[in-house]
């Protein structure tokens, strides 16, 4: 008899909310660059809403602020009795003639990673880090490169991962 197959919450076949019922999760989006924050906004709430879940939005000026957003909401929802399932952070750094854009993106996503693994939290990071603002444009659109769409659907296929193995 063949073993049943075993799936990790990422494999094609999980793309459906079967897994998700009732999933609650945070966005986090950085307002440095408003056009852009706005398509990948879009991105992730169509994502969430594709999958049944719901979202509670949190805006921030910059990417360097995402981090603390979420774990100080995730506080605040845990005390509140409303814990959220996931969370989704979301931004973008333009490389500029300092280094603040290697700052800016390795302390977001190292933060982000570090917070997740610490609170075992599923997060996607819908940060992009680009050379050109049409780059950006790019990335971020709903019919390009989806990138806030990307992170949405990674923090859900965690969340899935996690009521799973429990």
């Amino acid at each position: 008899m063949a073993e049943p197959r075993r799936t990790t919450g990422t494999d094609k076949d999980d793309l459906d909310a079967r897994d998700l019922a009732g999933v609650r999760l945070l966005i986090v989006e950085a307002r440095f660059y408003d056009d852009i924050a706005d398509a990948l906004l879009a991105g992730a709430a169509r994502a969430i809403e594709a999958a049944g879940g719901t979202y509670e939005r949190v805006s921030v000026p910059g990417s360097l602020e995402v981090p603390p957003a979420i774990a100080i909401a995730l506080e605040a929802a845990e005390r509140a009795g409303k814990p959220f399932d996931g969370a989704v952070g979301l931004g973008c750094v333009i490389r500029g003639e300092t280094l603040h854009f290697e700052i800016v993106s390795f302390e977001s996503a190292r933060a982000i990673m570090d917070l997740s693994v610490a609170r075992r939290f599923p997060i996607g990071n819908g940060i992009i880090t680009v050379d050109t603002d049409a780059q950006a444009r790019e990335r971020a659109q709903l019919d390009k490169g989806d990138k806030g769409g990307d992170a949405a659907r990674a923090a859900l296929a965690l969340i899935r991962l996690k009521r799973r193995v429990g």
